[in-house]
């Protein structure tokens, strides 16, 4: 089975400066644009969030876009779907009756409700039209990658080889 791309997060290279909640929230405004983004009511919101976990240890979060979505099998109006091509999973947010039986089945955390549009539930959408995620374009120190496991996996083992030779 062809691996799907997400969106990973190199632990080590997170310095926590939410740039890339900023970026998702104005990507996904009305305007796309920063200052008038801003101006917007209700403002617009991040579907990727930095957690702290430790001291001086944090990361970058946003939908796993799982293999088998919990999300998908509790949803009990059916509006959450997993296109098979892509393993994008997807909210229908038209026939999202606002039960929140997603928000409290996700393991990571991730989905959200958004009260300014009618209480519906939204989350990553991987930015349907970047070629990159927004936050992963945004992010100033290369911490997100948008790629394959294998290719993510591949990538942090061989900068770790660099870096133990120095």
């Amino acid at each position: 089975m062809k691996q799907s791309k997400k969106i990973f997060c190199d632990i080590t290279k997170c310095v926590a400066c939410r740039t890339c909640e900023l970026a998702c929230a104005i990507e996904h405004s009305a305007t796309k644009d920063l200052f008038l983004a801003m101006l917007e009511r209700p403002r617009p919101r991040a579907r990727t969030f930095v957690h702290f976990i430790e001291r001086d240890v944090s990361h970058s979060i946003a939908c796993q876009h799982c293999e088998e979505p919990p999300c998908m099998e509790a949803c009990m109006s059916s509006c959450i779907s997993k296109d098979e091509k892509t393993g994008k999973v997807d909210i229908d947010r038209s026939r999202c009756v606002a039960c929140w039986m997603c928000i409290m089945v996700c393991p990571f955390g991730i989905i959200s409700r958004e009260a300014a549009d009618k209480n519906k539930a939204f989350k990553c959408d991987l930015c349907p039209d970047r070629e990159c995620p927004a936050c992963v374009d945004a992010c100033p120190t290369k911490t997100l990658s948008y790629e394959t496991r294998d290719d993510f996996s591949r990538r942090i083992k061989q900068e770790k080889k660099v870096y133990e030779k120095k």
